[in-house]
């Protein structure tokens, strides 16, 4: 019997009345928990409400009456316990309100293994015959690991059972000759870990004695799949006979859509297949977004019986990623030639300007200025001979000063060396940023999955802008560059180290 109590005061003259009983509000997944919330005035009648944040699927009335069942995976198997907080409401007549909220703590429940009904195992005569337990028949609902263990005092001569569930037994003559009209059943435990609860199964051996036909077997054990144009579908198929499995004549599929070839499905054994199948890009046209077709997997054994599952394969319309990537890559490394035709001619330019560098620092390059004046100079009339040796003599006389003054050729008549060092600078300067850049770009978007993202495009201009630096008009760079169809990726790695080829 549960004991209430007035938990807290509220402004219209009544109190909130919980169960008193210690822990009522801790309980276990799959106990139910119901109680009433009353109020200490029995004469006010307030209308009950909950905020319940989670969503739980609590029930709870208007007049306080509360039900609710915490289900098996409320709390994790590795956590243990878990809290949540719901309020309480009650609300007066006049719309005066108390709140009052409550922790409930529920602990995990550990469930045992569950056993279903196990499938016979036929088997062979003086044959080596394996079963595995399915993990479908039996397993933990709560995600435990499992153990099997077999029951000695059930099991026959010569058989055992792996702690995976494994049975493995070759029947001797006599034995085989016993399971005819008369199969054994053979009794197993199986144990969760840690906390070892237990749950006992058995399953039935028994002898092929009729032509029964083969059974196929596919992992996964889905009938629909959905993928993608550029995905793999993956199938196993596991094929047995109770006959045995040299009572297998063949196996194979059909499809209603006849691109689908035979040589999808492989065999590794005559038992066991795997169907390995990728649409393509031109499997679904654009228009049609998405196409469902349908494989029928069958088997035969020498008698003609058949057994056979269906699977149908939903393919969706996808993105061509190979030409995307090959048209991202196109644009990785032609930025990047670009980049490399830039850095080459920075070079040049830099050892041409280097070249005139050296000219001007010589200084004189026999380049003189003549500074000649004339001084004081006098004129002399002509002298007169004799007639048959007269002859006109000029003469000049006073003082001629002839000055060559040299100066710095490179001020005069060449190129001024602080232009050329200033120049040399800014090639410098402009070269290294698009090397740094270069080098960031090369080596971030390598592989084809980063060139997929969008920061691709944006980095691509990142890069053009600093080969399009405003300066480089200023170098009076050749407009002549050598044709980029012909450079091979080792010249692009050779200034790239990180380039890649793919």
């Amino acid at each position: 019997m549960l004991l209430f109590l007035a938990t807290s005061a509220t402004s219209f003259g009544q109190t909130l009345v919980f169960p008193d009983s210690s822990g009522w509000n801790i309980i276990n997944e799959n106990q139910p928990l119901d109680f009433s919330v009353r109020p200490t005035n029995p004469n006010n009648h307030a209308r009950y409400s909950i905020e319940n944040p989670e969503g739980l699927a609590i029930q709870f009335d208007s007049l306080g009456n509360f039900h609710w069942t915490p289900n098996y995976e409320f709390v994790d198997r590795v956590a243990k316990s878990r809290d949540f907080t719901v309020i309480f409401q009650a609300t007066s007549p006049d719309g005066k309100r108390e709140r009052k909220p409550v922790t409930f703590t529920v602990h995990h429940v550990n469930r045992p293994p569950v056993i279903e009904d196990l499938p016979v195992f036929y088997v062979k005569q003086s044959s080596l015959n394996t079963f595995q337990i399915p993990s479908e028949y039996v397993y933990d609902p709560d995600g435990d690991p499992i153990v099997f263990k077999s029951n000695q005092a059930h099991m026959p001569e010569g058989s055992s059972m792996s702690s995976l569930g494994v049975f493995t037994w070759t029947p001797s003559r006599s034995q085989f000759s016993s399971l005819r009209g008369n199969p054994i059943s053979i009794e197993f435990s199986v144990q969760d870990q840690p906390d070892k609860a237990e749950k006992t199964g058995k399953f039935r051996i028994a002898q092929t004695q009729q032509d029964l036909p083969p059974e196929i077997m596919i992992v996964p054990g889905d009938t629909l799949f959905t993928i993608k144009e550029d995905e793999t579908l993956n199938l196993k198929i596991y094929i047995s006979d109770p006959n045995g499995d040299e009572n297998i004549r063949n196996t194979s599929f059909v499809s209603t859509d006849t691109r689908i070839p035979a040589a999808t499905l492989k065999e590794y054994a005559p038992v066991q297949y795997e169907f390995t199948w990728t649409p393509g890009y031109q499997f679904v046209q654009e228009v049609q977004k998405q196409l469902t077709t349908e494989v029928t997997f069958f088997t035969l054994d020498k008698s003609n019986n058949r057994a056979q599952r269906k699977v149908k394969i939903k393919v969706l319309d996808a993105e061509n990623m190979i030409e995307k990537d090959a048209l991202q890559y196109t644009k990785y490394r032609n930025n990047l030639i670009a980049a490399m035709m830039l850095i080459s001619q920075l070079d040049a330019n830099q050892k041409e300007l280097n070249g005139y560098y050296k000219k001007a620092r010589k200084g004189k390059q026999n380049r003189s200025i003549l500074n000649a004046s004339l001084g004081a100079a006098t004129g002399l009339s002509p002298v007169a001979f004799e007639a048959d040796q007269a002859k006109i003599v000029s003469g000049v006389g006073g003082t001629t000063v002839l000055t060559l003054g040299t100066l710095e050729a490179t001020e005069v008549v060449g190129r001024s060396k602080d232009a050329i060092m200033e120049k040399i600078k800014l090639g410098i300067e402009i070269r290294n940023r698009i090397q740094s850049e270069g080098d960031e770009f090369a080596r971030k978007y390598a592989l084809k999955s980063s060139r997929r993202s969008p920061e691709f495009e944006k980095d691509i201009n990142k890069l053009r802008t600093v080969m399009n630096d405003q300066k480089l008009v200023l170098l009076e760079l050749s407009a002549y560059s050598k044709n980029s169809a012909k450079i091979d990726n080792r010249e692009i790695r050779k200034t790239f180290i990180d380039f890649a080829d793919e």
